[in-house]
């Protein structure tokens, strides 16, 4: 994932504990435990953390939630997500990636009220429906993609605008409101290989 100890000017990289307070592995479970702890004995977080001169430390990343392209690239999604999520106009996303395919997809929840104002200014019954409506989103992503200097692997190539928008009470985010993606995966699905086979439809 290209994070280094020795990147400057903060050392970047996985977030691993160890100590007499970290728990000694999961019970009957030795492949879990194997796969929690270095040979080392220090416990992986999965948290990717960049840590600053006066020992604090900044989450920016998760290790475990990457995927691998056709093309043999990972790609991390959740740093994807949080790049759209600085657009005003994008509530949600969930970034998609199949290792059989070679680019990645996007499913886009608007910010609430956004997709009714939008059909309000432009006389039109169903934001969703429209093609225009579609498009701005596409062009956003664009825009942060390149203000964030994604590789064009990142870019998802394809976007489904979702009226609903992933919550708790959906099974789509924990408690702790993090994504679900397995089963975002399963609640999308029919959306994702339609996105797919339109992709592939066009060559790409």
């Amino acid at each position: 994932m290209e994070y280094l100890s020795s990147d400057t000017p903060y050392p970047r990289g996985e977030i691993c504990f160890k100590g007499p307070t970290i728990f000694k592995g999961y019970f009957k479970r030795p492949d879990k435990t194997a796969e929690s702890f270095d040979e080392e004995g220090w416990f992986l977080t999965g948290d990717v953390g960049m840590i600053y001169p006066n020992g604090s430390v900044k989450i920016i990343d998760r290790s475990k939630n990457i995927f691998k392209l056709s093309q043999g690239e990972y790609i991390a999604p959740e740093k994807l997500e949080n790049i759209f999520g600085l657009s005003q106009a994008i509530a949600q996303s969930f970034v998609y990636g199949d290792s059989l395919k070679s680019c990645v997809i996007a499913i886009i929840v608007p910010e609430e009220g956004h997709a009714k104002a939008w059909a309000t200014a432009n006389g039109k019954d169903d934001a969703f429906a429209e093609e225009d409506y579609k498009k701005l989103f596409s062009d956003e992503i664009l825009r942060l993609a390149k203000e964030n200097k994604l590789t064009g692997l990142e870019k998802p190539k394809e976007i489904f605008l979702s009226k609903e928008p992933f919550t708790i009470e959906n099974d789509i985010l924990t408690p702790t409101f993090k994504l679900k993606r397995n089963i975002a995966r399963k609640v999308f699905a029919e959306k994702i290989d339609e996105m797919y086979a339109a992709l592939d439809a066009r060559g790409i």
